[in-house]
């Protein structure tokens, strides 16, 4: 079997490369570009497969989403948080946070299962997990999300293609415990959402890493700002 990994650069895709390099024989990575505010995860994309020696695909969606005042894009006149998700979700009341890019899983997906159909991949993998999905922070990280999105693939593709999200039950916690137990190489990953010449260490996705790595007793790998 042959599956599409959906590869980011962040600690969550390169540990789902992982994952899946070691149960499909073959495997080829995607990686999107969708407008934002830097390229620091798609140069990572890029070390992390050439470290798995996977193809890597690359593909800009940007005007997918240039309709969209995300923080996290180009366009956008709102700043990115520089605090905790759980402090953002407490501010949002049941809304996504303002770094939820609209429905951006939906559209990776689908552009991953055509894809997927065109490379003979029988599966797509991607790193959705129950910490982004907390208080519909983002909501299409859910495990609800996943089983609507897998069962449309399944039958979109004439039930060829079938969606799997490895982590979606687990934390970024657990993440990191699956990853060090498969000597994930984190230090050529890039999670933050600033494009500084180190990870600011303050942005919600900054936090949640650094305290992944902190609850496994090991240190991160990168070096931050603060």
């Amino acid at each position: 079997m042959k599956a599409l990994v959906l590869l980011s650069g962040g600690v969550d895709s390169t540990t789902c490369l992982a994952v899946a390099k070691e149960k499909y024989s073959e495997v080829i990575a995607l990686a999107l570009y969708y407008g934002q505010k830097h390229s620091k995860e798609l140069a990572a994309a890029e070390k992390v497969a050439a470290y798995y020696n996977t193809q890597l695909i690359k593909l800009d969606l940007t005007p997918v989403f240039a309709y969209s005042n995300c923080s996290l894009l180009q366009q956008s006149t709102e700043e990115i948080p520089h605090e905790s998700y759980a402090g953002q979700i407490k501010k949002q009341h049941g809304e996504p946070v303002s770094t939820y890019v609209p429905f951006r899983n939906g559209v990776f997906l689908s552009v991953a299962a055509s894809i997927a159909l065109g490379q003979n991949c029988s599966v797509v993998y991607y790193g959705a997990h129950v910490d982004d999905a907390a208080g519909s922070a983002y909501p299409d990280c859910s495990s609800d999300f996943n089983n609507k999105m897998n069962e449309g693939i399944y039958i979109g593709s004439g039930r060829k293609v079938q969606l799997i999200a490895p982590f979606v039950n687990l934390s970024k916690k657990d993440i990191v415990a699956t990853g060090l137990q498969l000597k994930v190489p984190y230090e050529l990953t890039w999670s933050c959402y600033c494009g500084g010449e180190k990870p600011c260490g303050s942005c919600g996705t900054c936090i949640d890493r650094k305290a992944a790595f902190a609850a496994n007793g090991v240190q991160d790998p990168l070096k931050y700002e603060d």
